[in-house]
């Protein structure tokens, strides 16, 4: 195990972000407890982690066997088992007030050396923070979707955030073999506010009937070299959680990051894009196709 990553971390949410961290940590050699809100969801979460490694193991992405990577791995209902932690990553959905009330009850069981990361991909890190007793232990990790395959994480740090903690940060992400960059907390960081700017426009183009989604798409993977469009992306990120992210910078820095009427009605219809099987694009078995 790299000496950068905690012998034991938590991650307190199981779904596709929340497994994926899991999955990332695991392969790195931590041991990693998973804490989700009810034995249903928990089993979900081990199932999906167990067959994300196992897609590793078959790719030749990691020298150990899925038995020895699913030994590492536990889950819970109980954020008691994040005791002996030296890191906890909370992961559940963006909704301020479920994050913050999360991330009280995980500080309750930690010791004071332990450190507690939120992978918001928005949220301003010392609101977060406002309630906890040490905020100096607490900063963001933004993963990216899918988070195996990313090798990217936006580290976040707060006003009140040690030195030391950042340093810690940079090694962990290190030795999950991504690449850290380092952003003082503000309204949707560097990553998400860029991307929302782009993929909003985006949607404007559409809405105003310049160009088909697939052509937008194509200007900027063919015209500046983006490995997929910034409606490909929004579907899927899904546009569910783009539009939350788009309605919270909105708020938080005015009418440039208004969400677009069409983004707004495909949400309402439940067109949330891959995950549902239609959004900007159709998705069949998780393809893309073209309309």
């Amino acid at each position: 195990m790299s000496a950068a990553t905690p012998a034991l971390v938590g991650v307190l949410g199981g779904g596709r972000m929340g497994a994926g961290i899991a999955h990332s940590f695991l392969l790195a050699g931590s041991r990693v407890v998973v804490v989700e809100r009810d034995d249903e969801a928990a089993t979900a979460a081990a199932d999906r982690i167990r067959s994300s490694i196992a897609t590793s193991v078959a790719r030749g992405a990691t020298s150990r066997s899925a038995e020895s990577l699913a030994h590492a791995l536990s889950t819970s209902t109980d954020v008691a088992e994040f005791a002996a932690a030296g890191l906890v990553v909370e992961a559940v959905p963006e909704d301020f007030a479920l994050k913050r009330a999360a991330l009280k009850r995980v500080e309750a069981v930690l010791p004071p050396s332990a450190a507690i990361a939120s992978n918001t991909s928005s949220m301003s890190i010392d609101a977060l923070a406002d309630e906890l007793a040490r905020p100096a232990r607490f900063l963001g990790l933004h993963f990216f979707n899918p988070v195996p395959a990313s090798k990217l994480v936006e580290i976040v740090l707060g006003s009140s955030t040690d030195a030391a903690l950042a340093a810690e940060a940079t090694g962990w992400v290190a030795a999950l073999g991504k690449t850290p960059v380092t952003v003082s907390d503000a309204p949707g960081f560097a990553s998400s506010r860029l991307g929302v700017a782009l993929g909003l426009e985006a949607i404007r183009l559409l809405e105003d009937g310049v160009a088909s989604a697939a052509d937008i798409d194509a200007a900027m993977t063919l015209g500046y070299r983006h490995p997929v469009g910034p409606l490909e992306t929004t579907d899927l990120v899904g546009l569910d959680v783009r539009l939350g992210i788009a309605e919270y910078l909105h708020q938080q820095l005015g009418v440039r990051f208004e969400p677009p009427a069409l983004l707004r009605r495909l949400v309402a219809e439940g067109k949330l894009g891959r995950k549902t099987g239609e959004g900007f694009y159709v998705w069949t078995d998780g393809e893309k196709e073209i309309r």
